[in-house]
């Protein structure tokens, strides 16, 4: 015989709810976790991630160039290209992204040597051809893609497509970061400048836990972040965020979810953004000449936005987080659009010359204010597009994409300041010698931040990953 049962009460559907994922909380909770979390929270206080060995930069401040500097026209000028001017090309010519391609152009910008390194930089850049001594050029980067949004893809984070991990969230993920009131990777914009081409994910922390995802701060904004303002009183939001911070806890031990503990992080991590954020953007404090040396009384209000950004990233250092990336805007005859304003196929004088004009002189003044405050020799900075380009022109006055070879140069933070690695050939087309790659690049900027690239892994699909996927060799020449 079987044992007697009682009968079975009807399934309602709160009870359906109750047994499937938990209920109504996990339904809000699915929403949460699908989400942009752009929140990073900071590891707890004595839990830092520890260096692989001892670190000669602390933190990063990434001035991306998107759209295509061209080295050609300011850090590796070649005088065979004034010499060589309107004759064809005297080598086979790999297709371009358009293909109108036309014969060698000379550069419209005149080179000199500059500081005591003698290091030849154009007059494109007046400001940053000053800080000649404290700049490492690299004139052999090269990259694998020829087109915007697998180039910007690439240079952040080592492959050339959505779903990976950015540069700033690897770092953050190794080491931490130092503020427990701010994230610890935050993208700076101004201005009306908008994401490169390939949208948030060049950002995006990936497979990584959602806290070490980008926030991106509107720094001349009333409120540079969405919802930044409290909308209650303290008490009460301390008392909901608790309770929301209970359930949530009570989950994550019993799923053994990593994103919702990320959730959580992230929950705290706005909390605490209220006071802290306000406080970062508001520089009214800043001296009339700190301001000044900036380029914050100019009158091109592009130069004022993307100076601001280069003040606060300072201010953002000064505070600890680990990993801050500038945005250039668009606007001036020639420029590219909001997304690679840098692009020139035509009037590449007139558009390099007013995206020069808006980046020069904030980032040597930045650099400068560092260096004054003693914070250079822990801060490493990366100027860099995702490309360089053609020597040949595009049309009449352009020019195309050129992935085979180009410049880009890093600053404090351990590097050997007035040094020059590799070079292109005499019409910079193509890198010749100590060629470079950007698992290079990343290899020798988690070197700086005592980082060894194959050791920092995240295993995901059955796979270790990293930044440098399976390459990358550490510059060692430009590590002072």
């Amino acid at each position: 015989m079987f044992p007697h049962h009682r009968p079975v009460a009807p399934l309602t559907r709160r009870e359906m709810l109750r047994r499937c994922s938990l209920g109504f909380g996990s339904l809000a909770l699915s929403a949460l976790l699908s989400d942009k979390a752009f929140g990073a929270a900071a590891a707890p206080k004595g839990q830092l991630h520890l260096p692989h060995f001892k670190p000669r930069a602390k933190y990063v401040i990434f001035a991306y160039m998107s759209g295509g500097v061209s080295h050609l026209d300011s850090f590796d000028p070649k005088p065979e290209l004034k010499r060589r001017h309107g004759q064809p090309m005297p080598v086979p010519v790999k297709p371009t992204m358009f293909n109108d391609n036309g014969n060698i152009m000379a550069s419209p910008w005149e080179a000199r040597p500059r500081g005591k390194s003698g290091t030849e930089i154009t007059d494109l850049f007046p400001h940053l051809a000053e800080m000649a001594d404290d700049l490492a050029v690299i004139r052999s980067m090269t990259t694998r893609v020829n087109e915007h949004a697998q180039g910007n893809y690439m240079m952040h984070t080592g492959f050339p497509f959505l779903g990976h991990p950015s540069a700033g969230a690897w770092s953050c993920y190794g080491l931490g970061s130092d503020n427990q009131n701010l994230p610890g990777f935050v993208v700076l914009q101004s201005g009306g400048a908008v994401v490169p081409h390939g949208g948030v994910g060049v950002f995006s922390s990936g497979y990584l836990p959602a806290q070490f995802q980008a926030s991106v701060l509107q720094v001349d904004r009333d409120s540079a972040l969405a919802n930044i303002k409290p909308g209650e009183r303290d008490e009460l939001q301390r008392r909901r965020l608790g309770f929301i911070n209970d359930l949530d806890t009570r989950f994550a031990q019993a799923t053994q979810e990593p994103q919702v503990d990320a959730a959580i992080r992230n929950y705290e991590t706005a909390y605490r953004m209220q006071a802290a954020v306000p406080e970062l953007c508001d520089i009214t404090g800043e001296t009339d000449a700190t301001k000044k040396l900036y380029g914050l009384d100019s009158s091109d209000k592009n130069k004022v936005a993307y100076a601001k950004q280069c003040l606060v990233a300072r201010r953002l250092i000064e505070r600890g987080v680990r990993f801050v990336e500038l945005s250039c805007l668009s606007g001036g005859i020639g420029a590219g659009g909001p997304g690679n304003p840098w692009d020139q196929h035509g009037k590449i004088k007139e558009g390099h010359g007013s995206m020069a004009f808006q980046v020069d002189q904030p980032l040597a003044g930045l650099i400068q204010d560092l260096k004054s405050r003693g914070l250079l020799e822990e801060t490493l900075i990366i100027f860099t597009g995702e490309f360089g380009r053609t020597p040949f022109s595009q049309g009449s006055d352009g020019r195309d994409h050129n992935p085979f070879g180009f410049s880009l140069w890093l600053a404090g933070g351990g590097v050997k300041g007035g040094s020059v690695l590799g070079a292109t050939d005499d019409l910079g087309y193509y890198a010749v010698q100590d060629v470079c790659t950007t698992y290079d690049l990343w290899a020798t900027v988690l070197h700086l931040l005592g980082l060894d690239h194959e050791r920092l892994t995240y295993r995901f699909g059955g796979r270790d990953f990293r930044l440098t996927d399976v390459h990358g060799q550490l510059l060692k020449a430009v590590i002072s």
